[in-house]
């Protein structure tokens, strides 16, 4: 059946961070040039950095010869790939997009305090100011850099796995390639489950899945 909705892009990361944007056409072209669709004005993007295509009921990205690459859940693309529901595209590792299939199932604001979720439960992430809530409170002091884009990967992947390796591509994006140890990994976890539970010692937030990463469960 041909799908009637329209899918979007969600910028989470980046000089737009925070905007939502409807691909409209069957054809668009995201860059830093002024003809793209989507403008992305960091300088680290290509003038024409990737293109989007409809076609046979699917939603294919191509990489434009880009100067500084491009990285669909923590992979390197090369050439092209179809897009899934939820799927994290990084456009030379400065913004940072989530392909969302449908625009009705896309994450919405929640009340009025700004904050956004993409699990449903008492967790909520305020993704301009980078601030963190469960229930009503807000974790304060504010957590690390590292500790909020770790819980910002686990939020988007809405309770799936993330591997160690995408752990480290959102994380310490500049580190790729230079190696990251899982202890330091496993101590960014121990440290975040540490900040939750401040605030909510009842539930472990966050999962070690052994063999495969970690997810964030909500109970």
């Amino acid at each position: 059946m041909e799908k009637t909705e329209k899918p979007v892009l969600i910028i989470q990361e980046g000089e737009k961070a925070g905007q939502r944007w409807t691909i409209q056409h069957d054809l668009v072209v995201l860059g830093r040039g002024s003809e793209c669709d989507l403008l992305l004005p960091e300088r680290q993007v290509s003038r024409q950095h990737v293109r989007i295509r409809h076609e046979n009921n699917e939603y294919v990205l191509e990489d434009l010869d880009s100067k500084n690459g491009t990285w669909v859940n923590g992979q390197q693309l090369k050439g092209e790939r179809v897009l899934h529901d939820g799927d994290e595209v990084q456009i030379a590792l400065a913004v940072k997009l989530v392909f969302i299939e449908s625009e009705a199932t896309a994450p919405i604001k929640l009340g009025n305090d700004g904050t956004h979720s993409t699990v449903p439960g008492k967790l909520r992430l305020d993704r301009d100011s980078r601030r963190v809530f469960i229930g009503s409170r807000e974790i304060d002091p504010p957590l690390s850099l590292p500790q909020y884009r770790l819980l910002e990967l686990l939020s988007d992947v809405n309770g799936g796995i993330c591997t160690r390796d995408q752990v480290i591509e959102a994380v310490w994006p500049e580190a790729i390639g230079e190696g990251v140890s899982e202890q330091a990994i496993d101590a960014l976890v121990r440290r975040l489950r540490d900040r939750i539970s401040e605030i909510d010692p009842q539930q472990s937030y966050i999962v070690t899945v052994r063999g495969h990463g970690f997810r964030l469960d909500q109970g």
